[in-house]
């Protein structure tokens, strides 16, 4: 038993010095002609090269990294800086729609204007009161620009003309208007299709109705929903002719010869910021200038023949 031990360990360091003389072998060799085996020259470049791979891999995922953050922030401040310019040319619009609708609006004003030949001043309204059921309407033009008491007080609303009322008080530089709203107005009135006459009240609130009496009732059958109300003209109150509002309602009452007709007004006073005073008597100062010039180029024609 001993003897079989002897020779294993014999044999073990046999292969064992076999397995060296190899190893030292192919070293030698491969000192010699740069060749092995195992070639450990490419094993190395193949772990280095794996290496270098791997940490270019991760440097440029990093930079990657870096640049879109960095592009996210430009785009960021980019994104702001538009966002900014988008709210001016909102605003800018805003303001040009609010522009094109003032000019919209002066532009009716105007129209108006030069259609009539009584004197006008155009005058914004800057306050107005309520006291009980007398409404009050304060624009800024008084004596000093020629406004007098009872002259008429029109408004243009989307192509529509309407009265406003007519001037009550006037001051030297502002004047207080007593709005057809108002319970203490009453206007002589007709209804411009049958030419029926009668009167128009307010009811003290710019929300409410108008109220129209003394249209007999045989008339009932000539009027309709939507016909218009237009001044009378009769005792040099009002212009003649200008739109009240249109009947909304007619009511036959038992107890009286008349009709109650309600009327809604031509103007929207919750939207009233400019009106237009109209001398009931008084002419355009430019239509007497030119009268004038008429006639003193009429004048001249006559000494010349």
């Amino acid at each position: 038993m001993q003897k079989n031990k002897k020779l294993n360990l014999r044999f073990r360091f046999q292969e064992f010095l076999l397995i060296i003389l190899v190893i030292a072998s192919n070293i030698m060799l491969s000192l010699y002609t740069g060749g092995f085996i195992v070639n450990f020259k490419k094993v190395g470049f193949t772990i280095f090269s794996t290496v270098e791979k791997g940490i270019s891999v991760v440097t440029t995922s990093v930079k990657n990294s870096v640049t879109a953050v960095q592009k996210l922030a430009v785009l960021s401040k980019e994104y702001e800086i538009l966002s900014e310019k988008l709210k001016d040319y909102e605003l800018m619009q805003r303001n040009n729609s609010t522009i094109r609708k003032e000019n919209a609006r002066l532009k009716e004003q105007l129209g108006f204007v030069e259609s009539v030949q009584q004197k006008t001043i155009p005058a914004n309204i800057i306050s107005r009161g309520a006291d009980n059921l007398h409404t009050t309407i304060i624009i800024d033009k008084g004596s000093k620009d020629g406004i007098k008491k009872n002259m008429s007080v029109i408004s243009v609303q989307e192509g529509n003309v309407g009265i406003v009322g007519k001037v009550v008080s006037v001051g030297y530089i502002t004047s207080e208007i007593m709005p057809i709203s108002s319970i203490n107005c009453t206007i002589s009135a007709r209804i411009q299709n049958t030419r029926d006459i009668g009167l128009v009240s307010g009811n003290g609130s710019e929300d409410a109705s108008l109220s129209m009496k003394y249209i007999k009732k045989k008339v009932i059958g000539d009027l309709h929903f939507g016909d218009v109300i237009v001044t009378s003209g009769e005792n040099g109150n009002y212009l003649k002719d200008i739109p009240l509002g249109t009947i909304s309602k007619i009511t036959v009452l038992d107890y009286d010869s008349s009709l109650d007709i309600e009327v809604t007004p031509i103007v929207n006073f919750s939207r009233l910021e400019y009106v237009i005073v109209v001398s009931n008597t008084e002419m355009k100062e430019t239509n007497d200038a030119s009268q004038n010039v008429s006639d003193d180029n009429t004048e001249n024609n006559g000494e010349v023949k």
